[in-house]
């Protein structure tokens, strides 16, 4: 990220960059912070945990944060400079958000970046900030009762049209929740190798270098870390191969597959490994595994943390899911894991740009595709095996939608209840598996599984 030398370590300027870059290329806010924090720059602890509270929190809140600058604005909103917007966006979460920092100083902050960052727009941040300071308190959101999408949508920063297929699909209550819940901090949670160590040691083993840990309520795997380092990933038992982080519904994704020692496991968008690890552990690395994806540079992520996790049973395959010819050639397997690419709409707790890039016709592209994926799949698995279709995702037409399709298609295949040991609250009345953040506290996730008979 190139910056005048002048911000080069300011938490804020940099928070504008990679909002910047989030919105210019549709990235992810996780993997810039890192390459940030991880290059050295900011230096203070204090500054790294500030950049990533105003990188999260701007992205959490940015449709109320829209919804006052277009208040303030006396241009039409669509014209106004993303950079601008980027600074604009950051001065009013301090001030809307951030107790410790005085108005005041935030205003004078951002109209000092933007005559760096956005030559000859200053007086125009200035402009607004200071309209906004002064009419901040007598900005009214929508009405919440005539008009409930409308004001969820700006109270809880939710684009509208989702707001409002998630009433259609859940209820009002129920979207308040989870638009609710989806800003909210979600807890650090790993999962344990536990090919070399128990969750009981590893609790014991974090707690004496003074951790604060705890067991996840879920998932028999898993740890909550309540008060993590500045760079989490930096954890030493994570480069030994020890720890994953994962969040506790994806952990109970291989449990709910159940495979077997000896058994023959596809993990066919296998991606950089999470679940085909906890695959190799759940089999006590016994069998076979070959995890499957159409991306090398995933394979050779997933290779490197199969050497660190000591799971000798997974070996690799470049496959693109989507082409039948491909898929065929894997063979036959006991269980086939589908996990499937989705909307992300389950993780908007931890990703929340996703709900600022998905479109109502980006959504409406995924159930064909999670369709053609699933149908090779079914071709991978042996008579009498099974398959589990999942996603992180809580929208009915890539859930219940896609696998109601599949079972019309495919009458040798039936719907197979959860091994028990699969908590009883994420199973509903159809025998799925389903997470929210506003029920269990977990990301959104779903899993079908289906047998075949012959």
């Amino acid at each position: 990220m190139r910056l005048p030398p002048s911000l080069k370590h300011d938490p804020r300027a940099l928070a504008v960059q990679i909002l910047n870059r989030v919105d210019a290329e549709e990235a992810f806010a996780e993997p810039l912070l890192d390459s940030v924090l991880s290059s050295g720059q900011p230096p203070a602890a204090v500054d790294r945990g500030l950049l990533t509270f105003l990188v999260y929190g701007t992205l959490r809140t940015r449709g109320l944060l829209d919804f006052l600058i277009d208040r303030f604005y006396r241009g039409k909103p669509a014209t106004l400079d993303p950079v601008v917007r980027n600074i604009l966006r950051v001065a009013l979460y301090q001030v809307r958000f951030a107790e410790k920092i005085p108005a005041y100083a935030a205003v004078d902050e951002a109209v000092g970046r933007a005559k760096r960052l956005a030559p000859g727009r200053d007086k125009l941040v200035n402009a607004i900030l200071r309209n906004a300071l002064r009419g901040l308190a007598g900005v009214e959101l929508p009405d919440p009762k005539a008009d409930p999408a409308g004001h969820l949508a700006v109270a809880y920063s939710h684009p509208r049209w989702l707001v409002e297929r998630w009433i259609g699909c859940f209820g009002l209550d129920a979207t308040r929740a989870l638009c609710r819940a989806d800003n909210e901090i979600p807890p650090l949670t790993l999962r344990v190798n536990t090919l070399k160590t128990s969750r009981t040691g590893m609790l014991e083993r974090l707690a004496q270098v003074g951790l604060e840990v705890k067991a996840t309520a879920l998932s028999p795997d898993g740890i909550v870390l309540a008060k993590p380092p500045a760079s989490p990933r930096e954890l030493p038992e994570i480069a030994e191969g020890m720890l994953f982080v994962q969040d506790e519904a994806s952990q109970l994704i291989a449990r709910l597959l159940a495979p077997r020692s000896g058994e023959r496991v596809l993990d066919l968008c296998a991606g950089s490994g999470g679940k085909t690890t906890h695959l190799a552990a759940l089999m006590e690395n016994d069998g076979e595994i070959v995890a499957a994806d159409n991306q090398r540079a995933k394979l050779a992520a997933l290779e490197s943390t199969a050497r660190q996790w000591g799971a000798s049973v997974v070996r690799t395959a470049p496959v693109d899911a989507t082409d039948p010819d491909g898929t065929a050639r894997l063979g036959t397997f006991d269980r086939v894991l589908v996990d499937a690419p989705c909307s992300g709409l389950g993780t908007l707790r931890r990703n929340p740009e996703i709900r600022w890039h998905l479109t109502e016709r980006k959504l409406a592209e995924m159930p064909p595709l999670q369709g053609r994926i699933l149908a090779n799949a079914a071709a991978c698995v042996r008579p009498g095996g099974i398959l589990l279709y999942s996603t992180c995702s809580v929208m009915p037409e890539e859930n219940d939608g896609v696998v109601a399709a599949f079972l019309e298609a495919h009458p040798d295949f039936s719907p197979q209840s959860p091994p028990a040991e699969v908590p009883a609250g994420t199973v509903d009345a159809e025998g799925f598996f389903r997470t929210f953040p506003h029920r269990h506290g977990t990301d959104g996730f779903f899993g079908a599984l289906l047998v075949r008979q012959r």
